[in-house]
């Protein structure tokens, strides 16, 4: 029989490439549950990170919210009793030093004053005769010295004539009478003489002249109460709380008005007592206030208060008496704004502000004392 024709077998089929990729694809597929604990690992380190700056940037910049804006309030009063005649400014006017406020009547005061100057004149025509006077009781006390001096003499002689029997005791007793009537004359013209010159105001040293100093005393005084008529500001700064008006008459230090001086303005910030560790005075500070949102304020720490606010306070706590609660204490600090940052003078005193006190403390200086085994 013819040779059977036999047909090669075939080949024996490749595997398919896509198996094995799908297998790869599903090893690299992650389960729901490896997908939630990276996530969970991811926002730990998230929240660690962030959580680790704050404590940082707290411990390093100080803030707190109960700080105030502060400055000098001048009081404007009287300090002469008058009848106003001119208010030369208004409410909320910027005033500079030395400028008129108010003015008085000065008609009483200037009447006094021309009575000053009378006086004076009259003062001066007074101590010419009193320097005339104390010529006069300086001759006669050289007068008395020297019928003191004859009467000493003519004793002497009397007292040798006597020895020698020349003269009877009668005339002796009468020249010792005579030496002490002299004697006294010379102490009542010395007394006449100290009298003239008290009067003279001789005895009050170099130009003593004391009724004549008086009566220029009294003339300054006229003049200082005329100048006083004329209210003058004693700062530069804004006018506010003006209560005074034309026609009133007013006391002396009665309040007028008030001149605030927001160049000189500072911040008090209230610091709880376990933020003061590492405050001292000259570090950098920035703050904000409500009424100027996104502006950034700056200032420098002055000093801290002697003591808690609640020290100083009215009615102040008395710890040693019934059930003592600890409370934690707020110190005053005093923070000089930097004039550079609020060039208008946006700032008004009692303003609310957040301070921030930057004390330039590394994070390793906070981590440090973090550590609980230090």
């Amino acid at each position: 029989m013819p040779d059977e024709i036999t047909t090669p077998a075939a080949p024996p089929a490749l595997e398919s490439p896509v198996e094995p990729q799908q297998e790869t694809t599903a090893r690299l597929r992650l389960s729901p549950q490896r997908k939630a604990a990276m996530l969970i690992m991811l926002l730990g380190l998230i929240g660690i990170t962030l959580g680790m700056h704050w404590i940082i940037n707290s411990r390093s910049n100080i803030s707190t919210d109960d700080a105030f804006i502060e400055s000098n309030i001048h009081l404007i009063s009287a300090r002469v009793p008058g009848t106003v005649t001119k208010v030369l400014v208004n409410d909320n006017q910027l005033v500079q030093k030395g400028q008129p406020l108010v003015e008085l009547d000065p008609t009483d005061y200037r009447i006094a004053e021309e009575q000053a100057e009378a006086a004076v004149g009259i003062a001066l025509n007074e101590t010419a005769g009193d320097a005339s006077q104390v010529a006069a009781a300086r001759a006669g006390l050289q007068s008395a010295q020297v019928r003191l001096a004859q009467a000493v003499i003519d004793l002497k002689r009397g007292e040798a004539l006597f020895a020698r029997e020349v003269i009877p005791r009668e005339q002796l007793d009468q020249l010792l009478t005579g030496q002490k009537v002299a004697e006294a004359q010379v102490r009542e013209a010395e007394e006449q003489l100290k009298r003239a010159s008290a009067i003279a105001g001789l005895n009050a040293g170099p130009g003593g002249k004391a009724r004549l100093r008086q009566r220029q005393a009294q003339l300054s005084e006229a003049r200082l109460k005329l100048d006083y008529t004329q209210i003058l500001a004693p700062a530069d700064g804004y006018v506010t709380r003006k209560g005074v008006e034309v026609g009133a008459t007013i006391q002396p230090g009665q309040a007028l008005m008030a001149v605030v001086p927001l160049a000189e303005a500072w911040l008090v910030a209230n610091y709880k007592e376990s933020q003061l560790t590492h405050i001292h005075p000259g570090q950098k500070v920035s703050f904000t206030v409500d009424s100027y949102p996104g502006h950034t304020f700056k200032g420098t720490v002055d000093s801290i208060m002697a003591g808690t606010g609640a020290a100083f306070s009215l009615l102040p706590p008395e710890n040693a008496t019934g059930n003592y609660v600890k409370v934690v204490q707020r110190i005053p600090v005093k923070i000089l704004i930097d004039q550079t940052s609020d060039p208008h003078h946006l700032l008004r005193v009692g303003m609310s502000a957040v301070p921030i006190v930057h004390t330039g403390r590394t994070a390793a200086q906070v981590l440090h004392d973090l550590n609980p085994f230090n």
